[in-house]
């Protein structure tokens, strides 16, 4: 079988979302399937193009409609499809069902190739809500559409529990790591004075890492004999104002001393930053966007990577480990005394917490779930 992933965005080194994309098409190839990949990319003059295995196929120019242009139009896409021979195409979805997108699969279907499509997360409404207005024309436009969806594309991969979303039937899966890219961390020297605290994202308002901030104001207000040096960095950029709002609430509270902002970072660097951190801090308020339930990248790093953390809201995959710390979804103050608590309680082994996940939580048995489920579909049509 021959596949395409479709992308309508360009990899970032730093971005968790691009390392999830190329671990996704790495396990799909060694599930039997042999992946082509497309994007959109920019390059250094500003011109947005379609790029299919590193060939440009479509170029949209650099004014301003440019940038929508690979949300509309897939003629040559469709094209490539059809001269390699492509029977199967997964898209991640940026949540921009259009009539174009729609013409686009129901083309496609004629021709007998199998379509799932990757829901990040979802519900998403919320969520795209607080994306850059430039952005709202293609959201608007896929709130009308999307229950069309049904019919054109075969499945939709979700990292929910749901059975079916906008008509579609779903295949469920976790988010995953690809072992081999993670390193284990050292664990760091615990001496009872000093503990630090790491987050790694692309900063976002539902990530409620205010919630951190507020609850070492309210740690360090405390007079209390055994108070530790508590630190908590911050390590990504993300949306510019919800980072900016960050950063001026650590000024207000007068916490610059205590909470760090780090630029983007991979590689080496990143690996030194988990290797002198004791607990890692994951999503806080996915409340904030309406979900419930969700099985984020982040937290299967930090378990791959052999660190404990803590999140607010469900993951069924971590619920019941003992080196996660789960709180309320809600807008309450991180109790800092209780992660130090439960730190030395655990007296956390890195290997043992990366040995938990590393037979299901890894991208080749999850993507497995996918071929697995368009086989069906063939043998069944």
């Amino acid at each position: 079988m021959k596949g395409l992933y479709l992308h309508f965005f360009g990899l970032r080194n730093f971005s968790g979302i691009s390392k999830k994309i190329l671990y996704q098409i790495d396990s799909l190839e060694r599930n039997g399937v042999e992946m082509s990949f497309c994007s959109a990319e920019i390059d250094n003059e500003g011109f947005q193009n379609r790029v299919c295995n590193g060939d440009i196929i479509e170029a949209f120019g650099n004014n301003f409609f440019s940038k929508f242009k690979k949300w509309l139009l897939f003629g040559k896409v469709e094209k490539y499809i059809k001269d390699n021979g492509i029977t199967f195409l997964y898209v991640r979805s940026f949540y921009n069902t259009n009539p174009f997108l729609l013409s686009f699969f129901s083309n496609l279907k004629k021709r007998g190739v199998k379509i799932v499509m990757e829901y990040p997360t979802y519900p998403y409404d919320l969520e795209t809500k607080s994306e850059h207005f430039r952005y709202q024309p293609i959201f608007s436009l896929n709130r009308v559409f999307r229950k069309f969806l049904k019919g054109r594309v075969d499945k939709i991969v979700t990292f929910t529990d749901l059975k079916t979303i906008d008509g579609v039937s779903c295949i469920n899966i976790s988010n995953a790591i690809d072992f081999n890219s993670v390193a284990l961390t050292e664990r760091p020297v615990f001496n009872g004075t000093d503990f630090f605290m790491l987050a790694v994202a692309e900063v976002h308002f539902w990530h409620g890492y205010d919630r951190v901030i507020h609850g070492l104001r309210d740690y360090y207000n405390k007079e209390e004999k055994g108070r530790m040096n508590v630190h908590f960095d911050i390590v990504g950029e993300g949306d510019i104002n919800d980072r900016k709002k960050l950063v001026e609430l650590v000024k207000e509270l007068s916490l610059e001393g205590y909470v760090h902002f780090h630029d983007n970072s991979y590689g080496k660097e990143l690996d030194h930053f988990f290797s002198n951190s004791h607990f890692a801090i994951a999503s806080l308020a996915r409340h904030r966007t309406g979900i419930a339930d969700i099985k984020t990248l982040k937290n299967r790093e930090y378990a791959a990577r052999g660190i404990p953390f803590v999140y607010s809201e469900n993951d069924s995959d971590f619920d019941n480990m003992d080196y996660v710390l789960k709180i309320a979804p809600d807008e309450t103050p991180l109790d800092i005394g209780k992660i130090i608590d439960f730190y030395i309680k655990l007296n956390p082994d890195p290997a043992k917490i990366r040995e938990s996940v590393s037979d299901t939580l890894n991208w080749d048995v999850q993507m497995k779930k996918v071929i697995s489920s368009i086989g069906l579909d063939l043998q069944e049509s």
